[in-house]
């Protein structure tokens, strides 16, 4: 009986070992081969730099990659102000509040027909995010909303913030599924 425990220790012993080290390893090599470049003309060899805005950038192994974000916008939603911006509460008066309105959606469709559809909204990656580079040549993609009884205003926002916050050559199509809605 004590070989048998003192076994089963051993392996887990080695199974912790193992599932705390080796994944750290396998991500340090995928770091230490990949080294940024940037693209020359004619896929010449780069030269390593840091990132900037607008540039694409190749990595060792001959993939292309760039910044997808767009910065200018991202700045220009910062500034906004107003009833809902950036996620914010929508405050109501004394005379505005009504329950009953959430039991049509779920939710204050007064307080959505209220905020604007091309609302800021926060930019809540992390900090590491806020610089990744993606591929440069991304396949296209279609973009499939089911909804029933949806309010027509967050419909509208939700398709709004589709089409403004992703380049165009990115979307494929946008197909609405009404899911068999009594409106």
């Amino acid at each position: 009986m004590k070989r048998r425990q003192k076994r089963v220790l051993q392996m887990a012993f080695v199974f912790m070992v193992a599932l705390i080290f080796l994944p750290n390893v396998g991500l340090w090599s995928l770091y230490r081969d990949k080294h940024l470049m940037k693209s020359h003309e004619g896929g010449e060899q780069g030269f390593s730099m840091g990132l900037s805005e607008g540039h694409i950038y190749t990595w060792t192994d001959g993939l292309k990659r760039r910044d997808w974000h767009d910065n200018d916008s991202i700045k220009r939603d910062e500034l906004r102000v107003g009833k809902g911006e950036h996620g914010k509460p929508y405050p109501l008066s004394e005379d505005e509040c009504d329950d009953s309105v959430y039991k049509e959606n779920g939710f204050n469709i007064y307080v959505s027909n209220n905020i604007a559809l091309d609302r800021s909204l926060p930019d809540i990656r992390h900090s590491n995010c806020k610089t990744k580079l993606y591929l440069e040549n991304l396949p296209n993609t279609s973009i499939i909303i089911p909804f029933h009884n949806e309010g027509w205003s967050s419909l509208l926002r939700t398709i709004h913030s589709i089409s403004h916050r992703t380049p165009d050559h990115l979307i494929a199509e946008i197909v609405l599924v009404d899911d068999y809605s009594d409106r």
